[in-house]
């Protein structure tokens, strides 16, 4: 047989060059994370994603070590049904105690639990797939601002009609987007869907996630105040990291807990909706 005629094996991509998803790869609701997998980040498939896969995907991000540890490790608890979470008696002064010392996520952080009973890898490691992100109530939350809530058919997919009005809700001609843009759109929004979705789902836990995400952008991708569109467009739109448009990860002093934790005040301040 020629050279000619053999059958072209694909090569695999190297960590960081971009590729966007196939049909058959799994992907999460959430731009950043699947714009690592796109990178090779994480597991390009989305398939048995390990905590330290996320650990050090996130990273790239530029995002310090403990907070990648509160947003990456109670993934890997056991997603419990709500029925079922109301079922379990209330844990004892001593469960409690212990588990704060033997897995404090599982005390502080078991909503954002993603793992089904018995998911581990070929090696035995806990694992999950990008697409159980979606699992509502978990991570994943009514009023985004580039999905649909659940009760609307499609809370996975990326809506290009959210992303084009994230995008025009720029002040300054659609060149960045500030605080306040992200903040006068996340208001609007709470108030559509409070008129549309009657069994909207979306109270204080899932505003503080929200606004979370809003300061996690500003922070990540721009200077805290405002974020480049270009930047914005290539994470929501093509959900790549905008390394050709001039970013470069907070290599200096990662994004902290503590920082974000401390701005949300000032968020929901400028939403202007309590709850």
């Amino acid at each position: 047989m020629s050279s000619e005629t053999l059958p072209l094996i694909p090569k695999s991509l190297p960590r960081g060059e971009y590729a966007p998803s196939k049909p058959t790869d799994l992907r999460s609701p959430c731009p950043l994370i699947n714009a690592l997998a796109n990178h090779g980040y994480l597991p390009r498939d989305g398939r048995n994603v390990i905590a330290s896969d996320l650990m050090t995907g996130m990273k790239e991000a530029g995002i310090s070590h403990a907070f990648r540890a509160i947003l990456a490790y109670p993934c890997f608890l056991e997603y419990k049904p709500p029925k079922t979470v109301t079922a379990q008696p209330p844990l004892s002064v001593w469960k409690k105690l212990w588990l704060l010392f033997t897995n404090p996520y599982a005390l502080f952080f078991s909503n954002f639990a993603l793992r089904e009973h018995r998911q581990f890898d070929s090696s035995g490691n806990k694992c999950i797939n990008l697409d159980q992100m979606s699992i509502h109530g978990a991570i994943e939350h009514d009023i985004s601002l580039s999905r649909r809530d659940v009760a609307e058919g499609d809370n996975h997919s990326p809506d290009p009609q959210l992303i084009e009005e994230m995008l025009g809700s720029s002040s300054d001609g659609g060149k960045t987007l500030s605080l306040e843009d992200l903040c006068g759109l996340q208001r609007r929004r709470i108030h559509e869907q409070l008129e549309s979705n009657p069994t909207l789902e979306y109270g204080p836990p899932e505003h503080s996630v929200a606004s979370g995400q809003i300061l996690m952008m500003l922070k990540a991708f721009g200077d805290g105040q405002k974020v480049p569109c270009d930047y914005m467009r290539a994470l929501y739109k093509e959900e790549r990291l905008p390394v050709k448009e001039g970013w470069k990860k907070r290599w200096w002093w990662p994004v902290g807990f503590i920082e974000i934790a401390t701005g949300l005040g000032k968020v929901q301040k400028l939403v202007g909706i309590r709850f």
